[in-house]
């Protein structure tokens, strides 16, 4: 075909195949704009529209590799140029073949998803980016903000970090953690009255452990991972240090809503700390005793 075309245009092989190549490039981007453009009419729900965009767009790039690799290679030796092109590959582009790698792990083994909190060197967000070299999250935490919610900031990381560093889902088995709360309290308080005061409030904001959505999911999990006994209520460890008697409440909450929950539950332990009698948060304290009668001498 390229030989019939150089005839007919007078030119050379090569100056042939790069108009070929240009026409096809050109037409490939017209019928992806033209697919987009008519699915897009239909689809209202975001996710499907990234979903099916992303799609549309890795077929027309295979489709165009595909015959642009048919013109280039047309009418030579077809092994020869391959073998060649995967060992310079291998060599030159190793970090690139890497992140496809990772590309294919994420969505082969689905080690995550759109939407997912995860963790992964030093890093961590909610996903909001899959591509073929890298993945993108909306960050939480880092160096400006304290807690678990955005800096706003988009965090890429190549693909092939899934490889060679430690992922963590928060969301991938359910979308709860358990957090702890610790409370100090004096050794004079009443940590009878403050354990209970603390376990209360925690079962008022922690999940209902009769609501079905919830049970579902530790179900599911428990089933998938091999989790044992998934416990949903709140409990109140205590243990002793030296300004007083630490209860520490342990209480599941959603993974997106950690420091607003958390700060709900600060207000409703304050409040019952003050109206209690015999209960007064501890803070660190030195106290001296002297042995024996103390003369206090005027100058």
């Amino acid at each position: 075909m390229i030989e019939r075309i150089a005839e007919a245009l007078s030119l050379t092989r090569w100056q042939a195949q790069l108009i070929v190549t240009g026409g096809i490039v050109v037409a490939l981007a017209v019928v992806r704009w033209v697919i987009l453009s008519l699915v897009h009419r239909r689809i209202e729900d975001a996710a499907v529209w990234y979903r099916t965009r992303k799609l549309t767009s890795y077929v027309i790039t295979i489709i165009g590799v595909i015959v642009l690799a048919s013109i280039w290679l047309e009418g030579s030796g077809l092994a020869t140029y391959i073998g060649l092109l995967t060992a310079g590959l291998a060599i030159a582009l190793s970090d690139v073949l890497k992140n496809l790698a990772g590309w294919a792990y994420i969505v082969l083994r689905r080690a995550f998803r759109l939407g997912d909190r995860v963790e992964i060197a030093g890093r961590a967000g909610d996903v909001v980016d899959i591509r073929a070299f890298r993945f993108t999250l909306l960050e939480i935490a880092g160096d400006r903000v304290a807690a678990d919610q955005t800096t706003g900031r988009l965090v890429h990381v190549p693909n092939g970090t899934v490889f060679t560093e430690s992922l963590i889902n928060y969301t991938e088995a359910f979308e709860y953690l358990w957090h702890e709360i610790p409370v100090l309290v004096t050794f004079e308080s009443d940590w009878e009255e403050a354990e209970a005061l603390i376990a209360s409030v925690l079962t008022s904001h922690g999940p209902d452990p009769s609501d079905k959505s919830v049970l579902r999911q530790f179900r599911e999990a428990a089933s998938a991972y091999q989790i044992k006994n998934p416990q949903l209520t709140p409990t109140v460890h205590l243990t002793v240090n030296d300004s007083g008697v630490l209860l520490t409440g342990r209480v599941l909450l959603p993974v997106r809503e950690l420091r607003t929950i958390e700060g709900e539950i600060w207000k409703s332990l304050l409040r019952g700390i003050e109206a209690a009698n015999r209960v007064e948060l501890a803070y660190p304290t030195v106290r001296t005793f002297f042995d024996g009668p103390v003369v206090l001498k005027q100058s």
